[in-house]
């Protein structure tokens, strides 16, 4: 299991390299315009994901969090260069929320989803509602009344997520849900949906002070 996790982190590091050299060949201007939410601060371009604020190097390409001065993981930097790359001029959300298996195009991924991020979302928060509410709300999530926990996360501001979760109880084990406004590949690839789930449920869990449990790094 080690030496598996350590081939894919080595693997994305080769990814994250070439998307970094990729983000140096994009138009800043065109993709600022594209992206509002995007900031420029002195030599970085800022913007939030899941609430934690990074920093992208606008002549290097490199990825820092300003905020925390913690090392950013390989998948968040990919989430970045790939929101980047992938979203579409003129692209607006549309306000109809769907679940992972209706994203366009994600069908085929569905059953690993299932088992790499909504059982391990359960499983992680099961027995711990208090510490999923409190964390969505530090990281700034609107409550919304599905679930004995239901909060809208800002992924980005152009990704809207609802994490939906319901406790264990008597009769039914913990289940947790994630809903994607359909607009979410007209900003990001499908692929990459699924790496911002998993980011979602692992802030959650940072920021809640909860151990993830569950295999939410399998391969998808």
């Amino acid at each position: 299991m080690i030496e598996r996790e350590e081939i894919r982190e080595s693997n994305y590091a080769r990814l994250c390299e070439a998307w970094r050299l990729k983000f140096l060949s994009m138009d800043q201007e065109r993709l600022l315009q594209k992206l509002p939410e995007i900031r420029v601060e002195g030599e970085y371009l800022t913007i939030r994901h899941f609430a934690r604020k990074y920093g992208i190097h606008r002549e290097t390409g490199q990825i820092v969090a300003p905020e925390d001065d913690r090392p950013v993981s390989n998948d968040v930097k990919l989430n970045l260069y790939n929101l980047f790359y992938y979203s579409k001029e003129g692209a607006f959300l549309q306000n109809r929320w769907v679940p992972f298996r209706d994203v366009k195009a994600a069908g085929q991924f569905d059953s690993a989803y299932k088992k790499h991020v909504l059982i391990p979302f359960a499983l992680t928060f099961s027995g711990k509602t208090n510490e999923l509410c409190e964390a969505a709300e530090k990281m700034g999530g609107i409550r919304v009344p599905q679930g004995d926990a239901g909060y809208i996360l800002k992924c980005f501001d152009c990704i809207p997520m609802q994490y939906l979760f319901w406790d264990k109880d008597d009769e039914f084990e913990a289940q947790g849900n994630i809903l994607f406004d359909y607009s979410v590949t007209d900003f990001i690839h499908v692929e990459s949906t699924v790496s911002l789930a998993i980011e979602g449920v692992m802030r959650l869990a940072e920021v809640g002070g909860v151990e993830i449990k569950g295999n939410i790094f399998g391969t998808y």
